[in-house]
Parts: structure tokens; sequence; C-alpha cells
């Protein structure tokens, strides 16, 4: 076990995927003589030279384009965008080239490529540098969409998206890259794509989450533990696929599900969890779904904070669910 920051762990993962595997390939903006705007490549140029860590021109389409076009000729790819923001100039690329790619052919051929990128705010980013776009991603069929909270998590969900046959969107929450350490295993170390994490067991309410807002659930858990409200929270970790089994036992134990993220509430990933909930749980309930988001407007600079989904209004959802 090594302390690593979030930024490390992604670093790496990276590392030991390209000594492993001669395929795997980094390309993306300032990705090798900068080592990355949050320093995830910082060493790769170095030690694997500009064939296999690319720096590429500001073209988000031409990065994507180039990864599928790698992914195809037996590469594994990996490519950096800098910010989640800017990963609309290669949306075609990925929704109607990378997400069909095994479908168009038959199986033939499959996409093993991953797009990182820096996602959600916390670091007072503005509305260019702060969005949470997975929601356009997960309504995507073809694309599976991971989002770790975790060091650990980062490098074992990565490693495991660099090995998957199918292109994985890894969203990296940005305000954890360099706020969080935590011992991570070293070498080999994979976590499966598609199973959450119980990161707190409770009875009364269940807290449904993934990315940084996890640890805002977790401190609205602690401070409503005061009260006798005891709160169980699960981290996804994966939205495409995502544990229905997790979700199901928890809900079915507490009957109050309070669904967390950072994304606008309208037609966010949390609308699919809630119908979801409501389909196939409906009867398990005590309470109605509850959903903890961002405002269904551009991401603010000047009142960041009141856009989180902070502490404080978790609490309130977890009391409006526990008085039922």
């Amino acid at each position: 076990m090594t302390v690593l920051t979030f930024a490390k762990a992604i670093n790496e993962a990276l590392r030991y995927e390209m000594r492993r595997d001669e395929r795997v390939v980094v390309l993306g903006e300032d990705v090798g003589v900068n080592g990355g705007v949050f320093r995830c490549t910082e060493g790769l140029l170095v030690e694997f030279g500009p064939m296999r860590v690319m720096d590429t021109p500001l073209s988000e389409s031409a990065i994507i384009g180039v990864a599928l076009g790698l992914a195809a000729n037996g590469m594994r790819p990996v490519a950096e965008i800098q910010f989640s923001d800017f990963i609309f100039g290669g949306f075609e690329q990925l929704v109607s080239n990378v997400a069909k790619f095994r479908y168009r052919n038959a199986g033939h051929y499959t996409a093993p490529l991953v797009v990182r990128a820096p996602v959600a705010g916390g670091v007072r980013g503005g509305m260019y540098h702060s969005q949470s776009p997975e929601s356009y991603f997960t309504n995507t069929a073809g694309l599976k969409v991971v989002v770790p909270s975790t060091p650990s998590d980062a490098k074992g969900l990565l490693i495991s998206a660099i090995r998957d046959d199918d292109p994985v969107i890894f969203f990296e929450p940005k305000r954890l890259y360099h706020s969080l350490k935590e011992d991570v295993p070293d070498g080999e170390y994979t976590v499966p794509i598609g199973k959450a994490r119980l990161v707190r067991e409770g009875e009364d309410v269940t807290i449904i989450t993934y990315g940084a807002t996890v640890y805002d659930a977790l401190a609205a858990a602690e401070e409503v533990e005061k009260e006798g409200i005891s709160v169980e929270v699960i981290d996804l970790r994966s939205l495409i696929p995502y544990d229905w089994e997790a979700i199901s036992r928890s809900v079915r134990k507490t009957g109050r599900p309070v669904i967390v993220h950072e994304a606008q509430k309208t037609s966010g990933f949390g609308a699919e969890i809630a119908a979801t909930i409501a389909e196939r749980e409906i009867y398990s309930l005590e309470a109605p779904v509850i959903r903890v988001t961002g405002y269904d407007t551009p991401y603010p600079l000047v009142h960041e904070h009141l856009y989180l989904p902070n502490k404080d209004r978790i609490v309130n959802a977890i009391r409006k669910s526990a008085a039922h």
C-alpha cells in the first residue's frame, strides 16, 4: 500500500497499464510535456516516449477520432479531455462513431478506448470548467460511464476501464484530485465496473450518490446521527452499468431514498434512479424519493457554494424523508 492523492492514483494506473501492455497509449492536450492540467500524466512522456504519450492539437473531435482509429487497429488508447466542459467538441465522434462501433460491424471489431475528463465543480471554475455532463453519455447506448470518488477506486476502476473491450467515459471529480489521500494498493489492482460501494451502513434513510458528493453525503449522515437518524450511503462508482441490486437492497431496508448529485435536476441521472425505484420498489417506500442536485441554471462562479448540493441541503432532505 502507498499513500496517494486522487491524481497520483490516476497516474499510477496509467503507468502500471502502460508497463504491462505496450498497446496502451495516452493522448490529449498537454498530457506529455506538461503532464496534464492536473498533473495526472506527469512523468509518462519521459518513461514511455512521444510515440505512446502524444500531445495533441486543441481539437476534441480529433482526439476522440484518433483514439477510435487506434482502438480499431488493436491499440488501447486513453484520451484525455482537459475539462469535461470541452467534451462536446468530440460529442459527434463519441455518440455517432465510438458508441456504435461494435454494433455497426456486428461485433467483429470493438472500441477498447477510455476517455478521461475532469468533471464537476468545487474549484471556482465557473460555467466553462465546472459542468457535470454525465447524463448526455448515460443516455447513449454503447458507452460505459464511470465516476470514482476515492484514490483506490480511481486506480482500480481506471485499470478495469483500460482493459474493457468497450468504450468507457471516465469522469474524475476535479475537486478531489489533490484534496484527498489514502492508502492505495500497489501493483495489480482492479475494481469491477458496475459494482457500487457501501460507504456507510444505516437503517432509516438511504443516500444514493457518486463522485465528490459522496463526502457531502457522509458529512450530512454524521450530522443527523446526532438526532437519532441512521443513514446508509451508497457510492454508485459506475453509472452505466449501475448496481441496481445494491440500491434495491438498501431501499427495501430503509424505505426512504435520497439521491444526490451535482448535475442539474431536470433529466439528471438521479431521475433515472428515481424512475427505476418507482417501477421496481414502489411498495418498499415509506417516503417519496427526494433528489438533492444542482439547479437548472448554468453553473455559477460567484455563488458556487449555493449551487452545489452541500451538507445543509442534504441534511434537510434527510430530515424531510425521515419525518414520513
